[in-house]
């Protein structure tokens, strides 16, 4: 089996992505993983700082860690948005595959300060684990929004600018960096999300010279997937579509059959209709493989 590096960088050559899918509970991994392996496709699961919080960030690393050792499976996981250091250490201690700082509030000096930090100590301790940057700010919620918040508004006047990604790329250290390139995090509920700027992702991706991440996916065309990937972005987020399939498959089946108490039974749709938008994307994301 390849290292994650290994594999998004395979993706990155053949003008595919690898799906990053976030969790908060066994259904989610359930349904990701299912579809990955029917698929025959690495995956990445991701935890952000408040799912490894409910979960437990050592629960979150066995219960990955099982399945890719019993199935013999590139399933790998991720510690997604990760404000400060010591989420870093905690993460990288507990045998987490790979971890984001996420700078992207911060000044370029500062982001690069920590994310160095970050990247040294990741290294010292497993020399295999991917660390990404993040660079330009999209948001920190991954909810349905009846508006565009006004930080997400102000930062798409101010996408990443490629020196600055060159920079911070060779400053730092980094395996990957995540841009930002008119995505958001999160849905709007009335009207599309921000058209991606291709041309800069593809700038980016020449100057900074490592692969790209796009976060933010929920709410992407199809066509603006495979044109950004070809572009240079080697693996996708996805979070907000996964959790809207999920409560709107859990409402249903509390509606239809109000008498069920088995919380297995009653997450069978759930599990059915993550499987189904994970599917999906893995579909878009591997249209250029082979």
């Amino acid at each position: 089996m390849l290292t994650l590096k290994q594999y998004i960088i395979h993706a990155d050559q053949k003008h595919s992505a690898i799906g990053h899918f976030n969790i908060s509970n066994i259904e989610a991994l359930k349904a990701i993983f299912s579809v990955a392996k029917k698929l025959d496709v690495p995956v990445i699961i991701g935890t952000s700082e408040s799912e490894r919080k409910f979960i437990g960030v050592k629960q979150c690393v066995a219960l990955v860690k099982s399945l890719r050792e019993e199935f013999k499976y590139p399933i790998f996981l991720n510690a997604d948005h990760t404000y400060s250091f010591q989420g870093v250490k905690e993460a990288v201690d507990a045998g987490y595959d790979a971890v984001i700082f996420d700078g992207a509030k911060l000044s370029l000096g500062d982001n690069i300060r920590e994310t160095k930090k970050c990247v040294d100590y990741a290294r010292s301790v497993n020399p295999q684990i991917v660390v990404e940057g993040e660079l330009g700010y999209i948001g920190s919620s991954s909810k349905m929004l009846e508006v565009m918040p006004q930080d997400v508004q102000a930062s798409l006047q101010n996408l990443t600018k490629p020196e600055e990604a060159e920079h911070f790329v060779k400053e730092t250290g980094v395996d990957f960096l995540a841009p930002a390139v008119g995505n958001i995090h999160g849905m709007l509920l009335h009207g599309k999300n921000p058209e991606l700027d291709f041309d800069r992702i593809k700038e980016i991706r020449e100057r900074a010279g490592v692969p790209l991440v796009l976060h933010g996916g929920s709410g992407i065309g199809d066509h603006s997937f495979r044109r950004a990937i070809l572009n240079g972005i080697a693996v996708v987020h996805i979070n907000t579509e996964l959790r809207r399939a999920f409560r709107m498959a859990l409402e249903s089946s509390l509606k239809n059959d109000p008498n069920e108490i088995a919380p297995y039974r009653l997450m069978e749709n759930s599990v059915y209709e993550m499987e189904r938008v994970v599917e999906e994307k893995i579909k878009v994301f591997t249209v250029h493989e082979g």
